[in-house]
């Protein structure tokens, strides 16, 4: 397709046509084009690129989020860059044997900023993105679908993004995410509470784990590679399974993602893969 805007409008979509969770309702309020003004910003990435992810559910972490974070880390180190995961244990002391991991711990509001600031100075990232991260409510304090405070067992990513000097992406699929700020009016009608928090460029997705496919879907064009075609959810799912990992909506330890077999992620890869002609 020789029209990028477009390309994105069709991306965009796919990843919201199922509408699990609100988001092709509330899609009018971002200004299309978000896909691909997002993937722009990481295809110049040669230097570190943050990926925050990994939202606490019961006593372990939700596979929505690193399975996308996951994805986008490979893409990313093929294609140059460096990639960091930023993630709070449990999900930290699980991935740090296979991945470069930064861990951020729960603590005072002082602290925790001054964590971001001594991260960011020595990563001095070229991109942060966010990938199904809780963001902070309006009272400061981090919530789940169901309206529980998950305060207690969320460490802080909101202060990387907000004082990041590089530009920030977010990526969540149901209004308590970091990004979600950005359209913080329309996300009263929804039963949610919802993030404050703001970034550059929203990206909204029926699973989280699935805009990263649309990110990669960019990059694949621009590149000539298939990248996505290199991409397996089921095989991350095992991966993460062994480690620990439960299923956000279902609470249980299987291969699924927001109550979704893998073969939908594999589904929309496939028409991801199709919109850019593999």
């Amino acid at each position: 397709m020789n029209n990028e805007a477009e390309l994105s409008k069709q991306i965009e979509d796919i990843l919201v046509a199922r509408n699990l969770r609100g988001m092709k309702t509330i899609q009018p309020a971002l200004a299309s084009g978000y896909y691909l003004r997002a993937a722009r910003i990481l295809n110049k990435c040669k230097g570190h690129v943050l990926i925050g992810t990994g939202f606490p559910v019961v006593d372990t972490f939700e596979t929505d989020g690193p399975v996308g974070a996951i994805a986008l880390y490979q893409t990313l180190e093929k294609l140059g860059a460096t990639p960091v995961l930023v993630c709070g244990p449990p999900v930290s002391q699980a991935l740090m044997e296979n991945f470069r991991v930064h861990e951020i711990r729960v603590g005072e509001h002082q602290e925790r900023t001054l964590e971001a600031f001594k991260a960011l100075y020595h990563y001095n990232p070229d991109a942060i993105i966010s990938i199904e991260r809780p963001g902070q409510a309006e009272d400061g304090g981090y919530y789940n679908m169901r309206g529980e405070s998950i305060s207690a067992r969320t460490a802080c990513f909101d202060t990387f993004i907000k004082n990041a000097k590089c530009p920030t992406i977010g990526i969540g699929d149901g209004g308590n995410e970091i990004g979600m700020g950005n359209i913080a009016d329309v996300l009263k009608d929804l039963d949610i509470t919802a993030s404050v928090t703001c970034v550059d460029e929203l990206l909204i997705a029926d699973v989280s784990n699935w805009g990263a496919y649309g990110l990669i879907a960019f990059l694949s064009l621009w590149h000539e590679q298939d990248l996505l075609g290199d991409i397996n959810p089921l095989e991350i799912l095992q991966y993460l399974s062994k480690l620990g990992s439960v299923d956000g909506v279902t609470r249980n330890n299987e291969l699924t993602e927001d109550g979704l077999p893998a073969d939908e992620g594999k589904h929309v890869i496939a028409q991801l893969r199709a919109a850019i002609g593999y």
